[in-house]
This record gives structure tokens, sequence and C-alpha cells, in this order.
């Protein structure tokens, strides 16, 4: 008879794919190998003064915690903090999802059916965690980004912006104003083109579960995310893209 409070699911970490994750309902954290990790290509993890106890009631002091990297589970995306530790690794340990990432997807375990839920607000994703489960290799579905998309959105929007400098270049009167109405010249134009916004563009049309964000400024560097997110966590995670901006193309 399997454990009902460990079990296994897909999912994705940046550019790799784990089909059986392990997911422990004894663990108190999200553990990663220092290997994957390395895999990962992250540089460096934040210290933590954190000390672990095992199974056999020894302690080990983790590498480093890696904050805010996006699990992707079928089409849900979540934050989550991960300690990284120097351990040994088996197909299906290298990552291990605890008790703050499942409380941060909603997880509901039904043992009768032998059934894993995730919810995302209206939204839920249902899993047979005691049967075998086929899931194709490559990445599933949507991305955060889309490379195509933000391209042609790029390109037409500096183009627009710069027929639209020439447009109001060629239209500006070139008539001095009267004395007493220089300095309040001055500071209208000055805000006019502080406040100048980026041409407007008809995006295409996105599922409900969606919505597009920008990481650039006036309206610029296209992204996708999901529109169920509270504003806080749609903040954070447009800090985290922003960091990474160079990395997602």
């Amino acid at each position: 008879m399997k454990d009902p409070g460990s079990f296994q699911i897909p999912y994705i970490i940046g550019d790799i794919t784990i089909e059986k994750a392990l997911c422990d309902l004894g663990a108190s954290i999200n553990l990663m190998s220092l290997n994957m990790m390395r895999r990962m290509r992250i540089e460096e993890a934040k210290p933590t003064r954190m000390a672990l106890q095992l199974a056999d009631r020894t302690f080990k002091f983790p590498h480093g915690m890696v904050k805010d990297l996006l699990v992707k589970v079928g089409e849900f995306i979540f934050l989550a903090d991960f300690v990284v530790l120097d351990m040994e690794e088996e197909t299906n340990t290298s990552i291990i999802l605890g008790r703050p990432f499942l409380t941060t997807a909603g997880a509901i375990i039904d043992v009768q059916k032998g059934e894993l839920v995730l919810r995302l607000h209206e939204e839920k994703m249902v899993f047979n965690v005691f049967k075998a489960m086929s899931y194709p290799k490559e990445a599933i579905g949507e991305c955060m980004m889309v490379d195509t998309i933000e391209q042609i959105v790029q390109g037409v929007l500096e183009e627009e912006q710069y027929e639209g400098s020439i447009e109001l270049e060629q239209q500006a009167p070139r008539e001095e104003p009267p004395q007493g109405t220089i300095e309040s010249s001055i500071m209208t134009n000055h805000k006019d083109n502080n406040g100048e916004e980026a041409p407007k563009l008809e995006l295409k049309t996105v599922p409900p579960s969606l919505k597009y964000a920008y990481l650039g400024d006036n309206s610029t560097y296209l992204v996708i995310i999901n529109s169920s997110l509270s504003k806080e966590q749609e903040e954070e995670l447009i800090q985290v893209l922003k960091q990474h901006k160079d990395a997602i193309g």
C-alpha cells in the first residue's frame, strides 16, 4: 500500500521538466538538491542559519535558499522558495515539494479516491496520485511569455514612436508665445513630453485566465501572466520577471 502522505506529480521549473516529482506532506520545507540548482544555472543561494534534521536523526546545514522560483504544474504557475541541500539524489527526489508549496497551491487530497486537487481561485486541476501518469516530455501549453508576440509588438511600438515623434516635430508651432506666457508654456511642454505614452496596440484576445502585463516602460516588453493573481502576487511576479528579463529573451 502506498503512503498517502507522499505522491508524485509532473512539473516544470525554467527549462527543466520533471515528470515524477515527489510531494511530501511530512516535509515542512521545499527542498532542492545542490546538483539541481547547478543544472538550473542558478549561480548562488542566499545564506541561511537553518538546520535540517534527517530521518536518521542526524542534522545537516543547507547550502542556502533560493527564492521566488516559478513552478509550473499543468497550466498553473506558482512562486516557491527552496532550501538547497548538498545531498545524494534519486530521479524523483532532486526536488521535494513540501507543505509550503501545497498550501500555496491550495491542495486538497482525497485519500479514498486517491486524488490530489490543486486550486487557483475558481480553477482546479485533479491528479490521480496512485496511478502511473503519462505526460509528454515537451513543455506543455502556454508560457509566461510569447516571444513572437513580444517581438512584433516591440517592432511596431518602435516604428510608431519614431513616426509619431517626426509628426509632432513637423506640427509643432514655431511662433514665440507672448512674454507673459513663456514660463507656463515651458512647463506645459515639459509635462506633455514626460507624460507621452506609447501607442496603444490592438492585442489578440487571450483566455479569461490570462492577461497582458509589461516589464518595460511605455507598455513595452510584453508578457502574459495569470489573471487570477492578487495585486501583491502580480507585483512580486513582475519584479521577478524583470530581474530575469535578459534570460527570458
